[in-house]
């Protein structure tokens, strides 16, 4: 059964949301705590999230970005904004789909259906700024290409966008590299990040790995 998340603040349309996706045979799963909403998600990892965008102590627009940094979990934007520069701001974002409500149910299960059909198979995907890394075969996929990494150079950007924002030390990456922090060879770890690097700037890559003195690294 696929589980969707409903991200929405009015309680009368979030349980009417949810009877109507039980109904339709999903699971529906609540998120009524909102600060920390893509951390809930991102834990919760369900196969849809529909996403709210006028909420209490942050915008949709925060939680739709801070999702899909660090996920591959498609949203579905459900609103009363029906601001053409609303949903091109939602779409930048990384938003699957943008619905304004009221919104009739059979549109809205129609296309929470096409959305899953889309998704189908990228459970193993990780998502960056505008490309996709497959972590089981270390394939890139970017402007309408896709490239297969070299094994060290994939394992060491599946390590970097699964530590989203944060830092990434060096020996979280010699472990990702060698499955071992008993020595870090920072050489060695040094060439294939600067063989990443260059991979990624003539792919035309928006994020860049950058280090930070004495700390680690990260996408920015």
């Amino acid at each position: 059964m696929k589980r969707i998340a409903v991200v929405e603040d009015e309680a009368y349309t979030r349980e009417e949301l949810c009877n109507m996706l039980e109904k339709a045979g999903y699971s529906a799963l609540e998120v009524t705590a909102f600060e920390d909403a893509a951390e809930q998600l991102t834990a919760l990892a369900p196969d849809l999230v529909i996403l709210d965008l006028n909420l209490p102590e942050i915008s949709g627009f925060q939680i739709c970005r801070d999702l899909k940094q660090t996920t591959a979990i498609p949203v579905l934007v459900l609103t009363s904004r029906d601001q053409m520069a609303d949903e091109l701001q939602a779409l930048r974002l990384g938003a699957d789909e943008y619905l304004t409500k009221p919104c009739r149910k059979e549109r809205l299960l129609a296309r929470i259906t096409n959305i899953l059909k889309r998704y189908e198979g990228r459970s193993n995907l990780l998502e960056g700024q505008e490309f996709l890394l497959d972590r089981g075969t270390y394939t890139l996929y970017i402007n309408n290409t896709s490239v297969v990494l070299p094994k060290n150079q994939g394992k060491l950007l599946e390590a970097l966008l699964a530590g989203g924002d944060g830092l990434v030390t060096s020996e979280q990456l010699c472990r990702a590299l060698w499955d071992t922090t008993e020595f870090i060879d920072e050489n060695a770890l040094q060439v294939n990040l600067t063989r990443l690097k260059k991979n990624m700037a003539n792919l035309g890559m928006k994020q860049k790995v950058v280090a930070v003195r004495g700390m680690g690294y990260r996408l920015e």
